[in-house]
């Protein structure tokens, strides 16, 4: 079988998987414009960088496990057969980079919504939103689900490590839902889930520079209430502020200027 060359563009965060250890969801751009996902991809992919052609052999999912067309696994589950042949830059102002992954895009949810239905059944596209309108947090669970957290005590599906008494301790759950609100070239208002790594990443680094912050604080005679404008009670709160600021241009504003290009799921969507 023949390697299939790829264009990482998207990682989500990872989850804890009832079949295997924890796993990402990635997506990117054949050399023809179309776009495929990759599933499943086990927590080492992270070692590997965004806008990085790949070669490695895929195989398409059984129908009634996932029927999408843009959809693959790896041949290999651990990744062995992987190469990379190039990473493209961001020179002029990304011209590479879009060349790739701007083949298609989309500006209308409407149009969207009908091609994710059959005969179509797009599952993954490019989509330009003409108009941002806020950035939502929501409170999520603060633990893995139980059963995750048991999956966790088996064999090592990748490594062919086995069972030990010892339990592998996962990833951060991250405790709160992040999504955007935007609007399509018809004035049409969606939400948007934020799945990928880097926005897990993003509260991670917040979080522990809140505890810096926290440290320091607490040497102040100072309240921190007066210090933060408003009251922060937990450090959580405090990551989520640093959070915003980090992604913000000022931190008076509460909406961050995203990336223009977005990949799309319809599961995603509200």
């Amino acid at each position: 079988m023949s390697k299939t060359r790829v264009l990482i563009t998207v990682t989500t965060y990872p989850l804890p998987s009832r079949s295997y250890d924890e796993l990402i969801c990635t997506a990117g751009i054949l050399p023809s414009g179309e776009w495929i996902r990759i599933y499943p991809v086990p927590l080492t992919f992270l070692d590997y960088k965004k806008y990085q052609w790949v070669e490695l052999e895929l195989i398409e999912h059984e129908p009634h496990r996932d029927f999408r067309p843009e959809s693959r696994r790896p041949k290999q589950p651990d990744l062995s057969d992987l190469e990379i042949v190039r990473r493209i830059d961001t020179a002029q102002n990304w011209y590479e980079r879009k060349e790739a992954c701007l083949q298609h895009v989309y500006t209308n949810m409407t149009a969207l919504i009908k091609d994710s239905k059959a005969p179509a059944n797009v599952s993954l596209a490019a989509f330009k939103p003409s108009a941002f309108r806020r950035f939502i947090v929501e409170d999520d669970d603060r633990e893995w689900k139980k059963q995750w957290l048991e999956q966790l005590k088996q064999v090592d599906m990748f490594t062919g490590g086995s069972a030990t008494s010892e339990t592998r301790v996962p990833i951060d759950k991250i405790p709160y839902k992040f999504k955007y609100q935007f609007e399509d070239d018809e004035g049409r208002s969606s939400k948007m889930t934020i799945e990928d790594w880097e926005i897990g990443a993003l509260y991670r680094n917040c979080l522990a520079a809140a505890k810096a912050v926290s440290t320091f604080l607490d040497g102040w005679q100072t309240p921190r209430s007066i210090w933060l404008a408003y009251p922060i009670d937990t450090l959580e709160a405090l990551a989520r502020v640093l959070c915003v600021i980090a992604r913000t241009p000022s931190a008076c504003a509460l909406l961050p200027v995203p990336a223009a290009l977005y990949i799309f799921a319809p599961s995603a969507l509200a």
